[in-house]
């Protein structure tokens, strides 16, 4: 499996203090049957463009040089669009991996046409926004969702969202049976989340094939600059949800 969002690049931002705190979780991850790893730290649009800060670079080879055997690392960041991207963007310094792929982010309290423009912005500097955990945003239903998508934004759902109880927990789920995810990802800050609670889940939902594209598949696709696969919608089992989905329409 392959995770593309982390903050386990140590002692820069609210994740990982140390190099040992990121060793530790690296190792359970490994265990896990996670053999790549995306280090997404926080950055501001207003100060990403040009590339890493001086601690971040000396996190970066401190955390290469302790790194497990048995799991690759790569390098991104977790972008906070709170201004317009400068020109500096398009040489893809904190895109994931280099590629064209940038994993960005919005406050939790944010209008879905702020969010749309946004994504448009991106999109003209010649890169593709994966939209972090897209649940999180007081915006978010599977209308707004499927719209960003078809706009070419890539929707990343936080794995073990999927298990939380209430509206975020509601949100993940919905976009995940509706096929609208393309990618997992733990979003791990130094801590025990893993996106096998998200194989796990899925595995429980008939969703096994999902559970490839989503948490293989489409994460190596975008390792390696290629358009992603579509998901399938999960199965509707006959409960008070697949019910109400049938009533309503998938896309409403």
């Amino acid at each position: 499996m392959i995770d593309l969002h982390s903050h386990i690049l140590p002692g820069v931002d609210d994740g990982s203090r140390s190099v040992a705190q990121s060793v530790l979780v690296l190792q359970a991850l490994r265990s896990q049957g996670v053999t790549e790893v995306a280090l997404t730290p926080h950055l501001l649009a207003s100060r990403a463009g040009k590339g890493w800060p001086e601690n971040y670079e000396a996190a970066w080879q401190r955390i290469q040089e302790e790194c497990p055997a048995g799991i690759k690392l790569h390098r991104g960041a977790e972008v906070m669009l709170d201004r317009p991207l400068s020109d500096d963007f398009r040489n893809r310094a904190v895109t994931l991996g280099g590629t064209r792929y940038i994993l960005v982010e919005f406050p939790r309290i944010v209008p879905a046409e702020i969010v749309a423009r946004a994504l448009a912005d991106v999109m003209d500097h010649d890169l593709v926004p994966v939209l972090a955990h897209p649940e999180r945003y007081s915006s978010c239903n599977l209308a707004t969702v499927k719209a960003w998508r078809e706009m070419g934004a890539v929707m990343q759902v936080d794995a073990t969202t999927l298990t939380q109880p209430r509206s975020r927990g509601d949100r993940a789920r919905d976009i995940v049976r509706a096929g609208y995810a393309d990618i997992l990802a733990a979003d791990n800050h130094g801590d025990e989340r893993s996106i096998a609670t998200a194989m796990e889940w899925l595995q429980e939902h008939d969703g096994s094939e999902q559970a490839v594209l989503l948490l293989e598949t489409n994460p190596r696709a975008i390792l390696e600059d290629q358009p992603l696969y579509e998901i399938d919608p999960l199965p509707i089992k006959d409960s008070l949800w697949g019910k109400l989905r049938r009533v309503l329409g998938a896309d409403d």
